[in-house]
C-alpha cells in the first residue's frame, strides 16, 4: 500500500513538473528550480510508474494454484454466497494457473495465495466437499454423481455454480491424478479412509447405497435365497443405482465408490472349511508288549484345544448311552448371485456360519448319530451284497468307524437343505476320527495285537528255517570234496559188492559143478580115490603158490620107490603121506620100497 501511495505522488509532482509552462518564478530558491524542472518530472513520472507496476502482477509457480481474495470492492457478495463470480469483495471464482500474471494493482486490491496442485495417488479418490452453490433439495444429502466427461467442467468454479452446482458432499470423486481445484470452493478429503474399493479374486462386494441416480426406477423385488423350500432367507433388493441393497454384486476389479455413498461387504465366495475341532480330553489306552511277549496296557489322557482357525469345538453325540467327541469338516460355498441375499439377510457370511448353520450342524449331526443309520449288506466274507441292498437299524458306537461313509452321506444330505435356505452350498461334510471309549476298543486292539504277534512269530519260524536251509547249503558247499569222495567210495563199495556177489555166484555155480563132478567121481572112482584125488590137486596148487617147496618133492623122489597094482592111485598116496609123515614109509594097498635094497 505505502508503495501505491509513494508512486502515485511521484507521478503527480511528476506530471505536474512536466506541464508548468513558465520557469521558476524570480526570487525562488535553488531547490525548487530543480524540482520544476522537466527532466525532474520524467524521473518522478518513471519512479511511479514503476512502483504501481511493481503491485499489478503475479507470477504462480508450475505445482501451484493462485488464489485471489478481494479486498477493496464497490460490490459486496450476495447473501449466503462465499464466491464471487463478478468481482465482488471475498474469494474469487477465477483461479491462476502457472506463469506470469498481469492484473492491475492486483496487490492492492487482492490478497494473493498460492495452494499446491492436488495429487490423488494410486489406489485412493478424492473425497470433495462444496462450500458454495445451490442449496441441498429436500431428502437428498449428497449431490448426485456426474459423468468423467464432465468432471473438469465442474471443477471449475465459474461452471460449478452457474450450472446448478449443489452445495455439500459431493458423490462425485476425483480419481487418481492431478487436478487445479479453487480451494476456496471445494473442500477435499484424502487419507487412509478414501482408498478405492478392491473386490479382489475369489469374492463379489455387495453394494449398499445410501444415494440413488437421476432417472432410475428403483422398486424394491423379494429374492429368496432357494426357490424350492418356503424357509429360505428372503430379502428386498433393488437394481443397481438405487437406494439399498443392489441385486447385482460387483465383481473383481478396483472401485472408486464414496464411501459416505456406498457401503461394500465383501463376500467370499471360494470354498471354504468349517472344522469343528477340539475342546475335550481325549483318553486313550496304549498296549505294549514285554520281553516275555506278554501284551500290557497303560491308560492316558491328552487335552484337545480348540484350534484358533476353527469353526466351533467338537460335537457331542450320545450312542449307546456314550457321549463321544466328533469332530468334522464341512465346505461350503456362497455362489455369487446369493451375495446380495446373505448380506441382506443376516449380514454376512460369519453371520450365516454362527447363527444359522453351525446350530443346524450340531443339531443334525447329534440326531443322526443318535438314531439310526442305512448300511450296505454284506456277504460272510465281508463283500458288499449284489445287487446292493441296505438295512436301518440302530446306530452303535463303532459305526463311527466301520460306516462313517453311511453317516457322512446322511449329515450331508440334511446339512444341505438348512445350507441351501441360507444361500450357502454345502459341497461335502467329513467326521474326523472320534473319540471313542478306550474301554470299547482295548479288546479288539488286544485281538489285533495278538494276531500280529502270531504272524510275527510265523514269519520269526520261517526265517529261521530258511537260515537253517541256509547253513545246510552252505556247509554243503564246503564238504562238496569230500561228499563227492564218499559218493564215489560208495559207488566203488556198490560195485565191489556187485562184483563179490558175482564171483561168489560163479563159486557157488563152479562148487556145485565141482561137486557133481566129484559125485560122478565117486561113482565111478570111489569116495576114497576121489578124496585122495583132491588132496593131491591141493598139493600141486600149493607147490604152484610156493616154489620152495618143490625141493621137499626132490627130496622124496630119490628115497621112495612107488609100486602097485597098476591102478595109479597108490603112488600118488604114498607120496602124499610121504611128504606129511616125513620118512616114514606108509602103508599102502602096495608095497613101496626104499630104492637100494
Amino acid at each position: 500500500m505505502l508503495g501505491v501511495i509513494i508512486g502515485l505522488v511521484a507521478i503527480v509532482l511528476g506530471a505536474s513538473a512536466l506541464l508548468r509552462r513558465g520557469g521558476p518564478a524570480a526570487g525562488s530558491s535553488r531547490v525548487s528550480k530543480i524540482l520544476t524542472g522537466k527532466p525532474v518530472g520524467v524521473f518522478l513520472v518513471l519512479i511511479g510508474g514503476f512502483m504501481l507496476m511493481s503491485t499489478s502482477f503475479v507470477f504462480v509457480d508450475a505445482n501451484s494454484v493462485g488464489h485471489l481474495k478481494r479486498i477493496y470492492a464497490f460490490k459486496e457478495l450476495p447473501e449466503g454466497r462465499i464466491i464471487a463470480l463478478e468481482g465482488e469483495k471475498g474469494p474469487q471464482a477465477q483461479i491462476l494457473g502457472p506463469g506470469f500474471h498481469f492484473i492491475p494493482l492486483v496487490r492492492v486490491l487482492y490478497d494473493f495465495e498460492e495452494w499446491d496442485v492436488v495429487s490423488i495417488p494410486e489406489g485412493y479418490y478424492g473425497q470433495l466437499t462444496a462450500l458454495d452453490g445451490a442449496a441441498m433439495p429436500s431428502g437428498m444429502f449428497m449431490a448426485p454423481a456426474i459423468s468423467d466427461s464432465e468432471v473438469g467442467d465442474m471443477l471449475k468454479a465459474e461452471s460449478f455454480l452457474t450450472k446448478g452446482g449443489l452445495r455439500g458432499p459431493q458423490e462425485t470423486v476425483l480419481k487418481p491424478g492431478q487436478y487445479r481445484l479453487n480451494r476456496y470452493l471445494f473442500d477435499l478429503r484424502l487419507d487412509e479412509n478414501t482408498n478405492a474399493t478392491i473386490i479382489p479374486a475369489g469374492h463379489v462386494g455387495v453394494v449398499k447405497s445410501n444415494v440413488s441416480q437421476p432417472g432410475i426406477n428403483c422398486v424394491e423385488e423379494e429374492v429368496s435365497a432357494s426357490t424350492a423350500s418356503r424357509e429360505a432367507l428372503t430379502v428386498p433388493l433393488v437394481p443397481r443405482g438405487c437406494v439399498g441393497i443392489w441385486k447385482e454384486p460387483l465383481f473383481p476389479g478396483a472401485y472408486y465408490l464414496n464411501r459416505q455413498a456406498y457401503e461394500v461387504t465383501l463376500v467370499d465366495t471360494r470354498v471354504q472349511t468349517w472344522e469343528y475341532k477340539g475342546g475335550y480330553t481325549k483318553r486313550i489306552i496304549d498296549l505294549s508288549v514285554d520281553q516275555q511277549g506278554n501284551i500290557q496296557q497303560n491308560e492316558r489322557s491328552v487335552q484337545e484345544r480348540i484350534p484358533d482357525d476353527a469353526a466351533d469345538r467338537a460335537v457331542y453325540v450320545k450312542v449307546e448311552g456314550w457321549d463321544i467327541p466328533l469332530e468334522l469338516r464341512a465346505l461350503v460355498q456362497v455362489d455369487p448371485t446369493n451375495a446380495p441375499v446373505v448380506v441382506g439377510s443376516v449380514g454376512g457370511l460369519g453371520e450365516i456360519e454362527n447363527r444359522i448353520l453351525t446350530p443346524a450342524i450340531r443339531s443334525i449331526v447329534r440326531n443322526v448319530a443318535g438314531a439310526s443309520i442305512r448300511v450296505p449288506d454284506k456277504n460272510a466274507d465281508g463283500t458288499p451284497v449284489e445287487p446292493a441292498e441296505f438295512t436301518v437299524r440302530p446306530t452303535r458306537v463303532l459305526d463311527l468307524i466301520e460306516n462313517r461313509d453311511a453317516l457322512e452321506q446322511t449329515i450331508e444330505q440334511q446339512i444341505k437343505i438348512e445350507g441351501n435356505k441360507a444361500g450357502v452350498n454345502i459341497r461335502e461334510i467329513r467326521l474326523g476320527e472320534p473319540a471313542i471309549p478306550p474301554e470299547l476298543l482295548v479288546s479288539r486292539l488286544r485281538v489285533q495285537l495278538a494276531d500280529q504277534l502270531s504272524t510275527a512269530y510265523e514269519r520269526e519260524t520261517d526265517a529261521q528255517q530258511k537260515r537253517i536251509e541256509t547253513e545246510q547249503a552252505r556247509s554243503t558247499a564246503d564238504e562238496q570234496p569230500r561228499l563227492v569222495e564218499a559218493q564215489i567210495a560208495v559207488q566203488v563199495a556198490n560195485q565191489r559188492e556187485q562184483e563179490r556177489a558175482a564171483l561168489g555166484r560163479a563159486e557157488r555155480q563152479y562148487l556145485e559143478e565141482l561137486a557133481r563132478g566129484q559125485r560122478a567121481q565117486v561113482d565111478v572112482l570111489g569116495q576114497d580115490r576121489v578124496a585122495l584125488l583132491q588132496a593131491l590137486e591141493k598139493l600141486l596148487t600149493s607147490l604152484e603158490r610156493k616154489p620152495e617147496l618143490v625141493g621137499l618133492v626132490g627130496k622124496l623122489v630119490p628115497n621112495t620107490v612107488v609100486g602097485g597094482d597098476g591102478a595109479g592111485l597108490a603112488g600118488a598116496a604114498a607120496l602124499l603121506g610121504a611128504s606129511i609123515g616125513g620118512n616114514q614109509p606108509a602103508q599102502a594097498a602096495g608095497a613101496i620100497r626104499p630104492s637100494g635094497q
